[in-house]
């Protein structure tokens, strides 16, 4: 069931010089403005945390709130762009189809990050499937309010250049370990950044970091280009060394350093 909730961010007039976002269906446990979590999470993104009181001011104030159920689909490939979005809740999975029809996860988009503005500047359409992963918030500016706010913010330009060279410095790299790094190295490297972007805090332990985000064994495997059974093995070779523990919830982090050490050292 799809009933995604489309409302405005701002209240009263404050959507003046903005497009109007059309209400639809909400659920009953919807709110029309993001929480203070929701909010926290935008407004401490390292990039929109950068950009002038004044120009993060007009983004928020055109901006409206979508909120999806786990596995909804947020923009499908082939689709013309309507919307710039950024994650303020759960995850966003970004796939794409094989020839043989399986969808495979290219990468996850965790709270704070803003993505399809690509498709407002090279006009062409979605290259991928967009999903939530997990109950998500999103918000979302509309493609014309977009267009306005460049022309008002002339700092949104270089903002941008700056976002997109992050960007490739990212892809260069992981192209860089996948041909360079074996399995080991790069599963180790992955699972700390997972730390960094939805790492809790262990209640029973303090030195151990749970994953928040939950993914299968098979979803991890294909954000490293490799089977699950190879990445099962490396999983359970890094539990019997005090790294990790699987749980069926998920992974538990029990050593930091080990996992760092195995990333530089493993080569």
């Amino acid at each position: 069931m799809t009933n995604t909730n489309v409302l405005p961010l701002g209240r009263g007039n404050n959507q003046e010089g903005c497009a109007t976002a059309q209400t639809i269906h909400l659920w009953a446990m919807d709110e029309p403005i993001l929480t203070l979590e929701e909010r926290a999470a935008i407004n401490g993104g390292r990039w929109f945390s950068s950009l002038s009181p004044s120009l993060r001011h007009d983004i928020l104030r055109c901006a409206y709130v979508k909120r999806y159920h786990d596995d909804e689909l947020i923009c499908a490939r082939g689709e013309p762009p309507e919307d710039w979005i950024a994650c303020a809740k759960g995850a966003v999975r970004v796939s794409s189809t094989s020839i043989s029809g399986k969808q495979i996860t290219l990468t996850y988009v965790e709270p704070g990050i803003w993505f399809g503005d690509v498709s407002f500047f090279d006009g062409d359409r979605r290259t991928h499937d967009v999903y939530a992963h997990g109950d998500t918030t999103t918000l979302c500016v509309a493609k014309a309010d977009f267009k306005k706010i460049l022309a008002l913010h002339v700092e949104l330009y270089e903002a941008l250049l700056r976002l997109h060279a992050r960007r490739i410095r990212q892809l260069s790299g992981l192209v860089e370990d996948l041909n360079t790094l074996p399995l080991r190295a790069r599963l180790a490297k992955q699972i700390t950044h997972l730390v960094r972007s939805y790492g809790v805090p262990s209640l029973s332990d303090a030195g151990e970091v749970r994953i928040g985000l939950q993914l299968a064994q098979e979803e991890l495997a294909q954000l490293l280009g490799a089977s699950r059974q190879r990445v099962n093995q490396e999983l359970k070779t890094m539990e019997r060394e005090g790294a990790i523990r699987i749980e069926p919830a998920g992974l538990v982090v029990r050593d930091r350093a080990a996992l760092l050490h195995i990333s530089e050292t493993d080569h």
